[in-house]
């Protein structure tokens, strides 16, 4: 009998872990073998080089990010506003290296410096924001009032990560909570 082989999603996984710790340069295949605890060998047997592996991880993170999101709200289906309820929800709960905002980050970073990687991120924020659009939409019948929140739903998403101010008597999640009942309105 064989020894098993590292399924591929370990690689790919394995890869995101390396770029959120130390961007795309750190995302090497004998560093990746090293923290699976297997031999480099059986990368080549799942991806042709390091290139592929790094497409792969930007398929799997753009898939988990935008359509397995938008899946997993839709799916429980309810009104627009138990839909963004849910939404903020399932943003919130992190589910592996592709769906926390760790890899959000270091893909934005990635991306000022590869224009592919720029050109992926915009395809990945021009779905979100899509998608919040046909939400806000709903129960908005101000065009500007849809524009404002959804750009403040993707700024709150992404930029409460990088501010360490303090919120004066309320803790952070008292903060965002407000902000997601004021979206809701």
């Amino acid at each position: 009998m064989g020894a098993t082989r590292t399924p591929r999603d370990k690689w790919i996984e394995e890869g995101l872990r390396a770029l959120i710790a130390g961007g795309p340069d750190a995302v090497r295949i004998e560093a990746l073998a090293q923290a699976l605890g297997v031999s480099k060998g059986g990368f080549y047997g799942y991806f042709r080089n390091r290139g592929a592996l790094l497409t792969e991880m930007l398929d799997t993170w753009e898939y988990e990010v935008a359509e397995s999101v938008i899946q997993q709200v839709e799916r429980d289906g309810g009104d627009a506003r138990a839909r963004l309820t849910r939404l903020f929800d399932v943003a919130d709960a992190v589910e592996g290296p592709a769906r926390g905002a760790a890899a959000d980050i270091a893909i934005r970073d990635w991306a000022r410096r590869d224009p592919e990687v720029a050109e992926r991120l915009r395809r990945v924020d021009n779905r979100r924001m899509d998608y919040l659009r046909s939400l806000f939409s709903s129960f908005c019948s101000d065009e500007d009032e849809v524009e404002v929140r959804c750009l403040l739903t993707v700024s709150v998403r992404i930029g409460h990560h990088f501010n360490a101010a303090d919120n004066g008597k309320r803790s952070r999640a008292d903060v965002m909570e407000l902000i997601r009942r004021r979206l809701l309105e």
